[in-house]
């Protein structure tokens, strides 16, 4: 034990000589994380303790340390992107109710106009990050793309500086779903990304080495066009082409490897794909080791499928599960 603490402390005394500083970035669709109040402006009937799934304070306490459980076994992410969290309270909970707490957490959400009330947000470290602008990338489609009323989540954006040096620039996002197949829901998908690139494009326009980070759940594959063809996504360039995004889980997807498990199937829905001054490794900022995270607790066995995310729900049927998602993360390295 203490042969391995003087181990530990060498390695933090070469980062600290070195001059690098390493940071995790995290993005987890958490599957539902309701409160217990009704809200009128939405659809959350069934997340009540009277409602459908009945969602009672026992199983909202379980949901929250069950996410703070994944997140903790994570290692403490300094960012984490979540994505199917209600509002600001389930966040407040979540970072001061639970084991996060010791983190020093604050969360960032803006609430949009889906349906069920279910948005995206921001998990960022206090002592590491100081946001200075945050704003949303308003959703409304258009009649050519969805004829009946339809709402979906915004994406927000957050800009701020990382201990006061690097600039950085986050997107999170949760696109509509593949309900009702993959060919029919895809233009939703394809008209968000648009959405996303234009925002991107102004970015760009005013620095073309902005250290952007867009993350979430894509409810698309890396080689969709969505994600390919609208987004401007690689898998790969060296030395990195200035303009085009990098998704940085392109390499595992290749190798049958998920985030969510569809009948047995691994999909990448969720991604973190960054701007090329970011891609370069050339560069004193890059990012570095791109993980999905998955442990055996995290895991139901189906007799049909084999193992998937031990979900929290199927339907009406309360499973007590973490979620039907996997997080990923990457490390954010700055040299300095």
């Amino acid at each position: 034990m203490y042969r391995l603490s003087i181990v530990f402390i060498f390695c933090l005394f070469q980062l600290a000589l070195n001059g690098q500083q390493v940071y995790k970035i995290a993005t987890y669709n958490v599957e539902n994380l309701f409160d217990l109040q009704n809200d009128p402006n939405h659809n959350d009937d069934d997340f009540l303790p009277t409602g459908r799934q009945q969602w009672t304070q026992e199983r909202y306490d379980k949901k929250l340390a069950q996410i703070a459980k994944v997140i903790d076994s994570m290692g403490l992410p300094d960012f984490i992107g979540l994505q199917e969290v209600e509002n600001k309270k389930v966040l407040d909970d979540l970072c001061e109710k639970t084991s996060l707490k010791k983190a020093g957490y604050a969360p960032i959400i803006i609430e949009s106009n889906d349906y069920r009330g279910i948005d995206v947000a921001l998990l960022y470290k206090t002592a590491v990050f100081k946001p200075t602008n945050t704003d949303t990338i308003q959703i409304s489609f258009p009649e050519r793309i969805v004829k009946q009323p339809y709402t979906t989540r915004n994406i927000l954006y957050v800009e701020g500086l990382i201990n006061n040096s690097e600039k950085l620039h986050f997107f999170v996002n949760h696109w509509p779903s593949r309900s009702g197949g993959l060919e029919k829901s895809e233009p939703k998908r394809l008209y968000v990304a648009a959405q996303l690139r234009k925002r991107m494009n102004d970015l760009l326009n005013q620095d073309p080495n902005a250290n952007m980070i867009i993350m979430g759940d894509f409810n698309d594959e890396p080689d969709n066009n969505s994600i390919r063809t609208i987004l401007g996504v690689l898998e790969n360039a060296n030395p990195p082409i200035p303009g085009f995004l990098y998704d940085c889980f392109g390499a595992l997807n290749q190798q049958n490897k998920g985030s969510y498990n569809y009948r047995g199937n691994w999909n990448m829905l969720d991604h973190i794909i960054v701007s090329a001054a970011l891609y370069d490794r050339e560069d004193g900022v890059y990012i570095q080791n791109p993980t999905i995270f998955r442990k055996d607790w995290m895991m139901y066995q189906d007799r049909k499928f084999g193992a998937k995310p031990n979900r929290t729900y199927g339907g009406p049927n309360y499973y007590g599960g973490f979620s039907d998602h996997l997080p990923v993360y990457l490390e954010l390295v700055i040299n300095k």
